[in-house]
C-alpha cells in the first residue's frame, strides 16, 4: 500500500497523504512515498500545478510517535529522518511548480510546516494547526525558523513556536498564513478550480516567479533547514525527548 497517491488530471496533479487511520501522520514510509510523488510531479513536463492534501479526517497530524522507536534507534536512524523531513520541504519550495495545499481537519508539527511551505492554502473552516514540538523535546523543522518571522515577526512566531498555541483556519486567515477558508465540502473543488485558474497562466511565467521569490530564500532557507535539521536531529537522540514521548503515550 502506498502512503501517498498521485493523481493527474490535464495540467493539474493531486499528492495525497494516505495514511487515515494514522491522521496521516509522518513515518519513513509516507516520507519515502511523498518525496517520490512530488518529485515525479514536478519533473512532469505536462503538470503546471500541484495540489497538496490529505484523506480522512486530517491533513497531517505531525510525527508518528509510533515510531519514535524506530526513528530514534540509531544515529544513522536520527539522520536520516531529519533530513528526509528537510528534503520534503526542498521538494515543494524550491520546484519550480507552484503548490496548492488543501488543508482540513489537524495540521500539526510537519504538516504544519508543510502546509507553510506551500505557495497557496485553501483551508476548510475545521482546520488547526500547532506545533507541538516544544512539549515533546523535538525541534521544528520545515525552514519555519525562516519563514514564520519573516510572516509573522519574531515575537508572534516565537510564540507559536514555544507554546505550541492551536489555531483555527479563521485566525490563521487573520495571520495571513493562509489565502481562503472554505466549508469542508467544497475544499478539494475550490482548491483544484484555483489551480486551474493558476495553470491557465504562462507556465514558464509562473515557474520563473517562483523561482525569482525564492531566489534570495534559497540561501536563508537552506541555511535555515540545516540549522534545524542539526538541531533537530540533536533533540531526537536527547533523552529527555524519549521521556517526554513516552509519558505522552502512557497519558493517552
Amino acid at each position: 500500500m502506498s502512503f501517498v497517491l498521485l493523481t493527474k488530471d490535464g495540467t493539474v496533479a493531486t499528492v495525497t497523504l494516505n495514511r487515515p487511520g494514522r491522521l496521516n501522520a509522518i513515518g519513513a514510509g509516507l516520507l519515502a512515498d511523498l518525496h517520490a510523488a512530488l518529485s515525479e510531479a514536478q519533473s512532469d513536463p505536462a503538470v503546471n500545478v500541484i495540489v497538496l492534501t490529505g484523506a480522512g479526517r486530517a491533513f497531517c497530524a505531525g510525527d508518528d510517535l509510533k515510531e519514535f522507536s524506530e526513528q530514534a534507534a540509531t544515529s544513522a536512524a536520527i539522520t536520516a529522518t531529519c533530513a528526509a523531513i528537510q528534503q520534503i520541504t526542498r521538494d515543494i519550495m524550491l520546484g519550480d511548480k507552484p503548490v496548492v495545499g488543501a488543508v482540513a481537519g489537524y495540521a500539526v508539527g510537519g504538516g504544519f510546516e508543510w502546509l507553510l511551505n506551500c505557495d497557496l492554502v485553501v483551508a476548510a473552516d475545521d482546520l488547526v494547526c500547532f506545533f507541538p514540538e516544544m512539549a515533546l523535546g523535538h525541534f521544528v523543522t520545515g525552514g519555519v525558523t525562516h519563514l514564520l518571522p519573516q510572516a509573522l515577526g519574531h515575537q508572534r512566531a516565537f510564540e507559536l513556536m514555544v507554546l505550541g498555541e492551536r489555531i483555527d483556519a479563521r485566525r490563521l486567515l487573520e495571520l495571513g498564513l493562509i489565502n481562503r477558508v472554505v466549508p469542508r465540502d467544497t475544499l478539494m473543488e475550490t482548491a483544484t478550480a484555483l489551480a486551474r485558474d493558476i495553470s491557465s497562466r504562462a507556465p514558464h511565467a509562473v515557474a520563473r516567479l517562483k523561482r525569482v521569490m525564492t531566489r534570495d530564500a534559497r540561501l536563508t532557507l537552506g541555511t535555515a533547514l540545516a540549522a534545524e535539521e542539526e538541531a533537530a536531529t540533536a533533540c531526537f537522540a536527547h533523552p529527555d525527548t524519549a521521556r517526554r514521548i513516552a509519558a505522552r503515550d502512557q497519558s493517552r
